[in-house]
């Protein structure tokens, strides 16, 4: 344990001697932890005074990380800035065909620059890590062509230290689940929609109220495929209230199927849903 702690400290170290040398930095905060520890140690290399915060706004981003990105600069006492991103108007972004987050990064990245060049700010920075390096993250090379800077990356900062780090620095998202935009949910080749992201929204803020904490709602038209962790997969064993609730909650949302995926959560699985269960009455139209 104690030389995984040096391992993240040298990391930690060799991440607040590149954020010294910026001198001023915007920082790009998506309301998940990979940011927010960005932020905290922006803040502590230059000073709150020297780091703007700046977060996207658009359908594809849930209030909920808006809000979490408000309580994090709150906390570490940055101006911080919501603005607007227009992603929903490039045709290449709504098609959809697997290079979505790369238009999605592009203007976020675009309107960020505007932000900073208004507060005088030569550098922008968002929160990539090493272990971004092994995930089809089309995202990043948009950061690479927009000149937008990646400390915790170049730092080879872990998503173990990310969550070390936040701990020790008390971030009020320190446990939070791992995020992504509602976009996500959607398959590739199917065409992202305000409609589509709102109804997304919807299911899985229904879900939340009824105790579920990381879970993701896939899109497939008319169907809603469910994906909840293996242990809270659990409680709806043995208790048909329960999973008539779930069903019940995201036909609310305007999906006339209901599938809750046997596998669980897991990352990037919009693939088909061979042997999903299709559970009591999950056929009924909404």
């Amino acid at each position: 344990m104690a030389e995984a702690s040096e391992t993240t400290d040298t990391r930690r170290a060799a991440a607040l001697k590149e954020l010294r040398g910026f001198g001023r930095v915007l920082v790009a905060l998506s309301g998940g932890v990979d940011s927010a520890v960005l932020l905290a140690l922006a803040v502590e290399a230059l000073g709150p005074g020297s780091v703007v915060a700046a977060t996207g706004l658009s359908p594809a981003v849930p209030e909920r990380d808006v809000d979490d990105a408000r309580r994090v600069a709150c906390q570490l006492g940055v101006a911080h800035e919501v603005v607007p991103t227009r992603e929903l108007e490039s045709r290449p972004y709504r098609a959809n065909l697997g290079d979505r987050c790369f238009h999605c990064r592009h203007e976020l990245f675009a309107v960020l620059a505007r932000v900073a060049e208004a507060h005088g700010i030569g550098v922008v920075a968002y929160g990539a890590i090493a272990d971004d390096l092994g995930d089809y993250r089309p995202g990043m090379r948009a950061a690479d062509e927009s000149g937008v800077a990646a400390p915790l990356l170049r730092a080879g900062i872990t998503k173990k230290d990310v969550r070390d780090i936040a701990r020790r620095a008390g971030l009020v998202t320190r446990d939070k689940p791992a995020a992504a935009c509602l976009a996500s949910r959607i398959p590739t080749g199917t065409e992202v929609t305000r409609a589509r992201l709102t109804q997304v929204d919807c299911a899985e803020q229904a879900l939340r109220a009824l105790g579920f904490g990381q879970l993701r709602v896939r899109h497939h038209g008319g169907t809603a495929r469910i994906e909840l962790e293996k242990n809270e997969l659990g409680r709806l064993e043995g208790r048909d209230g329960l999973r008539r609730q779930v069903l019940e909650a995201v036909r609310g949302a305007g999906y006339a199927e209901v599938v809750i995926d046997p596998e669980g959560y897991r990352t990037g699985s919009l693939n088909p849903m061979p042997g999903a269960d299709r559970a009591e009455d999950g056929n009924d139209p909404g």
